[in-house]
């Protein structure tokens, strides 16, 4: 959370993001039939550029992970469907796994992709994926498909009388692009393949990180237990089915063992990497969310994971309940109730506010109910900032009030001496010893939650809890 901003409450969404999920649209420089005229397509990629770096924390500059990418794109490149296309690609800043495309040829993978991946041919394939979005020309039929979407929901909406019959009409309507965008997902993976083996490398590496990505995925969301959209509303198809027909590709190329994986030398590059939220949006550590530079610190209860994010810290414990965290510029307000009653609450219930102090800093606290939600209001005052935090629930219940309380009571200052020792997380690539397990080098790892120290430290090396190690095998842990 790097930003104190002037937010109105909302409902509180957790949106989980996977690869390709935000700029699924791609074409390339080289003008095919049927796409935008030429000069449009990099005209709309570099107007839409600084958008996007700016929203995923910038552009994030490393020697080792810009080397690790110019020695794979060359050669994906010189084999791929369309070797004239000139490609722009983008390191971003953000923690986030993804990797998408903008028209134009503007290609971007986070930093927390990089990091999750575990050899260059793993790299490789997400880079191919992309480039045969462009390749296949996937932007203007997507957005062909878009408009004809947009365009039959206004048309049922204005002519329409039965409204059970409008709403069919609108869901079928997404469902048919839900599917075409999962087909696209699907062509893209196939020609990846295709491009991966042509330039060398291991085929099966699509498949092996559509592994790792659904299993940090799963880590994220508490095992899975989180709500999200069902699969055939996905944006994408689901990750076993993207699996088995990677691997169906990749057995058409050959059989496991062929090709280039790179490891070590990619592991060489990665060594170092900012792992998880940048120092300027303060840190998720376990449950806890400590900021730097503004010397503040909280938790949140059991069952919940924090997700930071540029202007909010976001968490939900999976029964309902979900929380924001956020700050307020309270100038011009000399009490904290003129601000709690100042307008930005919808449905505040008079006279539920109240004044409070939390560890030695005047607090206000509220309720509101509107639009089936109710929520529990908190908002901390030091100086001209206002911490807020708002917890929301359909169904309120004496779990939801405690963990309200909780999470408010454990907001404090951190010490001079707190604040210095508070160091980023990074990638370290540590090499076993003989007979080490994966149990007794996740030890090692810091910043994490000891009892999920495990499960991070076999999604990153993809082993499991038993494997055994050599004398010299090397291992991905984080560290601070």
């Amino acid at each position: 959370m790097s930003k104190i901003r002037r937010i109105a409450p909302a409902l509180l969404i957790l949106l989980g993001l996977s690869a390709c999920q935000i700029f699924g649209l791609s074409i390339g420089d080289k003008p095919k039939p049927g796409t935008l005229r030429p000069g449009v397509a990099a005209d709309i990629g570099a107007r839409e550029h600084p958008r996007v770096v700016a929203t995923y924390g910038g552009v994030y500059e490393d020697a080792g992970t810009e080397r690790a990418i110019a020695k794979v794109v060359g050669k994906l490149v010189s084999v791929s469907d369309d070797p004239e296309t000139q490609y722009r690609i983008t390191i971003l800043n953000s923690p986030a796994v993804n990797a998408f495309a903008l028209p134009g040829g503007y290609l971007y993978v986070t930093r927390g992709l990089l990091a999750l991946a575990n050899d260059t041919s793993e790299l490789a394939a997400v880079l191919a994926h992309e480039m045969a979005h462009v390749t296949a020309n996937h932007a203007m039929k997507r957005k062909r498909r878009a408009d004809e979407a947009e365009l039959v929901g206004q048309v049922m909406t204005s002519v329409g009388r039965d409204q059970a019959s409008i709403d069919a009409a609108i869901k079928e309507t997404q469902l048919d692009f839900a599917r075409f965008s999962q087909s696209q997902e699907l062509q893209a993976d196939d020609i990846g393949v295709r491009t991966l083996a042509a330039a060398g490398y291991d085929p099966y590496a699509a498949a092996r990180f559509l592994q790792t990505m659904g299993a940090f995925a799963r880590y994220q969301s508490l095992g899975g237990n989180g709500g999200g959209a069902p699969d055939f509303l996905a944006s994408h198809p689901n990750t076993p089915a993207r699996v088995k027909r990677a691997i169906l590709s990749a057995r058409q190329i050959g059989a496991p063992g062929i090709g280039v994986r790179d490891r070590d030398a990619y592991l060489d590059d990665i060594d170092g990497i900012l792992y998880g939220d940048d120092p300027l949006e303060g840190y998720i550590r376990g449950r806890s969310f400590l900021h730097k530079a503004l010397g503040i610190a909280f938790e949140v209860p059991d069952g919940f994971i924090p997700e930071n994010s540029p202007d909010a810290v976001l968490a939900s414990n999976g029964s309902g309940t979900a929380m924001r965290f956020d700050g307020a510029d309270l100038t011009g307000f000399q009490k904290l109730e003129g601000y709690m009653r100042s307008g930005w609450i919808n449905g505040l219930i008079d006279n539920s506010v109240r004044p409070t102090t939390i560890n030695g800093l005047p607090a206000m606290i509220g309720s509101a109910v509107t639009g089936g939600w109710s929520f529990r209001i908190g908002v901390i005052r030091i100086g001209q900032t206002g911490y807020r935090f708002i917890f929301a629930s359909r169904t309120p219940n004496n779990n939801f009030t405690r963990d309200f309380e909780r999470t408010l009571s454990s907001f404090r200052q951190l010490t001079p001496t707190e604040q210095a020792r508070l160091q980023p997380l990074r990638v370290k690539i540590l090499e076993a010893r003989e007979g080490d397990t994966a149990k007794r080098l996740a030890v090692n790892m810091s910043g994490v939650e000891v009892k999920r120290r495990l499960a991070l430290f076999n999604i990153l090396n993809q082993s499991k809890s038993s494997t055994r190690y050599e004398a010299g095998d090397r291992v991905k842990i984080v560290v601070d």
